[in-house]
């Protein structure tokens, strides 16, 4: 950092020094953007209609969305209470780690997981514990629970773990909750939850009256098609939500946005129909570049993860130059976005190529 670069008023150095969001490279017209987990389907019409009706913007928005929890907390059996409502499921992680993990605390959770998490255990002053995933790129539980501590203060689970897609089944999840203090938040992070086809996953709707210290987070973005509106919600506990809520930054949920969450509900079935072709080309994408040589997770989101290693740069960078822009975590891999048909016929035609020239070793590639 030059001289130049320093800021001019006493920052938090932790804050300075973190490195601000980035997203992926660009894609331009003629490239297919497979970087941000996006959903490739347009908007329905209705809920266009719906966007587009919503148009009293000179008036603030209702603060606690509470037509739109309502709606929540009929689907998933619960009050309306035990629902709360952010701008996307990150601010409601950042909210729940503001309320229970400060300085002197620590946050635990898989790595690699969510890029987001450690950024948002630093704002809160707290410490990031990271334990490292297993070999098939999945949590290990077991492992994570040793490492709780008395300072621990929160434990995120990632199922479907963004980015290498594997899942937590409800059996490990269970053995998991059965050892933590029960004074400890857990928050499972679902942003996927719809894409999971595995009958033995985690199902945290489920488990909500079971475990008085569980939160799940679920989003609109992936699934439903909202990612540019920004809606996502929280179950649990109310005096957990209630803490989150008193963290939040008030009206951050848009007439819009909620207007657009209502409606996606209104027709869900037709949108879950679409999630149904996603995963139906996901599986089938991962089964061809198995076929192919490539020795990659068993995906359960909406995208791939090629665990390339030292040569993560050099295999995004092939990726660009065939029109994939794709989201890449050097030296761990390559998440790649479920995206058009078209988008995965190129992957699969460049991916052929590529794994052929991965040196001998690579994890990437399937031994033998």
């Amino acid at each position: 950092m030059s001289p130049s670069d320093l800021p001019s008023v006493r920052l938090r150095p932790e804050i300075v020094a973190l490195p601000a969001y980035r997203q992926g490279k660009p894609a331009d017209a003629s490239a297919f953007k497979l970087s941000s987990n996006e959903n490739p389907f347009d908007p329905l019409p209705s809920v266009i209609r719906a966007v587009n009706a919503a148009t009293a913007f000179n008036r603030y928005p209702d603060a606690s969305a509470l037509a739109l929890r309502e709606r929540l907390a009929a689907k998933f059996g619960v009050g309306s209470d035990e629902v709360h409502v952010g701008s996307g499921s990150v601010a409601l992680l950042a909210q729940l780690i503001l309320a229970a993990a400060g300085p002197g605390d620590e946050v635990l959770y898989s790595w690699r997981s969510f890029e987001a998490y450690p950024g948002l255990v630093t704002v809160s002053g707290a410490t990031s514990v990271q334990v490292p995933n297993r070999a098939d790129h999945g949590h290990d539980l077991p492992e994570m629970a040793a490492n709780i501590s008395d300072r621990t203060r929160v434990v995120i689970v990632c199922s479907p773990n963004n980015p290498t897609g594997t899942i937590v089944t409800a059996e490990e999840f269970d053995a998991f909750m059965a050892v933590v203090p029960r004074d400890l938040l857990v928050i499972l992070d679902e942003a996927y939850a719809e894409f999971v086809t595995a009958p033995d996953a985690v199902n945290g709707q489920l488990l909500l009256a079971r475990y008085p210290n569980l939160v799940v987070l679920r989003t609109f973005s992936k699934a439903y098609g909202l990612a540019g509106l920004r809606v996502g919600y929280a179950l649990g506990p109310v005096p957990i939500l209630d803490a989150a809520r008193s963290t939040a930054i008030p009206l951050s949920v848009t007439g819009p946005a909620a207007a657009a969450a209502i409606a996606s509900l209104d027709v869900e079935r037709e949108l879950l129909a679409r999630v149904t072709v996603i995963a139906e080309r996901r599986d089938a994408a991962w089964r061809a570049l198995g076929e192919q040589g490539w020795n990659i997770p068993n995906p359960q989101g909406n995208f791939l993860w090629l665990p390339t290693g030292e040569q993560t740069t050099e295999v995004a960078d092939r990726l660009f130059d065939a029109g994939l822009v794709v989201r890449a975590f050097q030296p761990d891999g390559i998440r790649v976005s479920i995206g058009e048909e078209a988008a995965v016929e190129e992957l699969l035609r460049i991916a052929a190529d590529i794994v052929g020239n991965l040196p001998t070793g690579n994890p990437a590639r399937r031994l033998g």
